[in-house]
């Protein structure tokens, strides 16, 4: 299973949903490939945000081995699923899909957390105190991502 989480600029949510998703895997004996990709380029290379890392290592995840990258088409071919993280982004990725299997692969992360009411992640970058809920949020979405897939890959 290949999983590809994607925001904006591949700084703040993504590296946060590669991060969580990865320990996830961890834990669970999972043969999976986590990976994060913006839909912008303005961060290419850097690491994730300052804010996110110490999010993430608040809660026992190092995310300082990822570097932002700028999401490609040809992601869309080797990625089982592809995750935004809001509405926006899921539009621009599908502007990329270039057939209806690459379409079926791309969804809303938070639909894996409430399938009948999957709202957007809220992009952490201008307000500081976003990143926990942020993380929080994409720890449900974790979990259910598991659930909804790591029975069937055992």
């Amino acid at each position: 299973m290949k999983i590809l989480m994607v925001c904006l600029g591949n700084i703040c949510r993504s590296p946060l949903a590669e991060g969580i998703l990865k320990a996830k895997v961890r834990e669970h004996g999972l043969d999976w490939e986590v990976d994060s990709a913006g839909t912008g380029s303005w961060h290419v290379g850097e690491l994730p945000d300052p804010r996110s890392i110490a999010t993430a290592r608040k809660h026992g995840i190092d995310i300082t081995d990822q570097r932002a990258r700028q999401l490609r088409p040809e992601d869309l071919d080797e990625y089982d699923l592809i995750l935004a993280m809001d509405r926006s982004n899921l539009r621009d990725i599908l502007r990329l899909a270039r057939n209806d299997e690459q379409r079926r692969k791309v969804r809303l992360i938070m639909e894996f957390a409430d399938p009948d009411n999957a709202q957007d992640v809220p992009d952490p970058y201008w307000d500081d105190d976003g990143f926990e809920q942020v993380f929080q949020m994409l720890e449900r979405a974790a979990e259910g991502i598991i659930a909804a897939y790591g029975a069937v890959a055992k």
